[in-house]
Formats: C-alpha cells, structure tokens, sequence
C-alpha cells in the first residue's frame, strides 16, 4: 500500500478480517470506514494513531453509526495507514476521504451527520499534505 493518502489500495482484504467479496459487489454498505489501529513497538520513535486514542474512536463511532441505524456503514480497525504523525487517521470509502482526528466526540459525529448521512465530507478535517 502506498504511502500517499490519496492512493487506492492494492490488496484485497484479508478473509475473515474484513468484508465478504459478495458484501462488497452487492451494495450491502454505502460506506466503509478505516480508523487505523496499529501499534507500534514500545520505543519506537514514530508516532502511533492507537497511543493517541484511535480504538477509542473507533468503539464511539461504532456505537454512534449503530445508535443512528446507519446499517450501511461498515467501521473496522485498519493496519498501519502510515499517516499517525498528523493525528488518528480514518478513512472513508467509497469517495477515498482521508481524515486526521484528535479524538473527540464533536469530531466524530461530524463524520456521521455531514458525510456518512448527509453525503458531504467535513472539510476541516480533512488530512493535509
């Protein structure tokens, strides 16, 4: 997978961590989104989205899109997506956004009401460079 935050991937997923082909192909979701769950080694001089809080974000975004039945939005835990020094990185498919978050509440439901609802990504959290 590219470095770049605006690359496509170039694997498939792997089964049974990810989507099912047919869910995929078969319009089950609307929306997929990545929020990368990666750790790195104690000592390493990287920064890392999980010390910084993305599995909370994670879980809250998992209740919040459950909670407004978005039954079409897939949230999963993502691999390194090589972006942790600009904040937690999610990323959200099938337009290929990629934001950078802090971690709070306001910032997540932004996410579901603005892009995942109402089709409009949030511009000021989008990742920059």
């Amino acid at each position: 997978m590219s470095n770049s935050p605006n690359a496509e991937p170039s694997e498939k997923p792997v089964a049974g961590d990810s989507l099912d082909e047919k869910e995929v192909t078969s319009g089950r979701y609307s929306h997929h989104v990545f929020i990368c769950g990666h750790i790195r080694p104690k000592g390493s001089e990287r920064e890392c989205c999980t010390n910084s809080g993305s599995m909370d974000v994670l879980r809250e975004m998992k209740t919040l899109v459950r909670q407004a039945g978005l039954e079409k939005v897939k949230i999963q835990k993502a691999g390194c997506l090589s972006n942790c020094g600009r904040g937690i990185t999610c990323v959200v498919y099938p337009e290929g956004v990629w934001y950078s978050l802090s971690g709070n509440t306001d910032e997540i439901q932004k996410i579901i009401s603005q892009h995942l609802q109402g089709g409009k990504p949030v511009r000021e959290l989008y990742m920059e460079g």
